[in-house]
């Protein structure tokens, strides 16, 4: 998080990525994706070139940057996230981050190789309250090996409050052609 971010910032990002995302929701078509880096297919989408994942409508969050090793999605709570003592159900939180974690170690892949999460942890520090219209998970790749790879998050709002941090170890792995 830099310390220019401000909710206005974030609402404005969200507002522009959301023009770009044209392609809708769905999942692409093999020939869409073949001979595409990790760091490419997620650039792509980004643009609008591919169809985001049906996920991120479900609960509310979007793929907002991604570079090479890093990936940052914004997600929006609200009720139907809620579980039944009125706090943001903790599987979202676990969900955004597993996302931007997942989509970091995704970037670092080349074409013809895919992952899994193998293993995720997440520590929840914060209840996410009305003060967080927004949060953002930011992923960032700590090692990609040819069978491993893992990656840290950190799950924050706009004023830099720490809501979850986590790591993910994944599976690497050669895609069936």
């Amino acid at each position: 998080m830099t310390r220019h971010d401000t909710l206005e910032n974030w609402l404005a990002q969200e507002r522009a990525q959301q023009t770009r995302l044209q392609a809708g929701a769905g999942v692409a078509r093999p020939e869409q994706v073949a001979g595409l880096g990790g760091l490419e297919l997620m650039q792509t989408m980004l643009a609008g070139g591919l169809p985001y994942p049906p996920i991120c409508q479900t609960l509310d969050f979007m793929l907002i940057e991604v570079d090479d090793g890093r990936a940052v999605f914004q997600g929006t709570p609200g009720p139907g996230h809620l579980n039944p003592m009125g706090g943001v159900h903790g599987g979202w939180y676990a969900t955004l981050l597993d996302s931007a974690m997942g989509c970091a170690v995704h970037t670092k892949m080349p074409a013809g190789r895919g992952y899994t999460t193998a293993e995720l942890s997440v520590n929840l520090v914060r209840a996410i309250g009305p003060k967080a219209p927004r949060v953002r998970a930011e992923g960032k790749v700590i090692h990609a090996g040819r069978q491993l790879a893992t990656a840290e998050g950190r799950l924050y709002g706009p004023d830099g409050t720490l809501y979850a941090h986590g790591t993910t170890t994944c599976l690497v792995f050669d895609l069936l052609k």
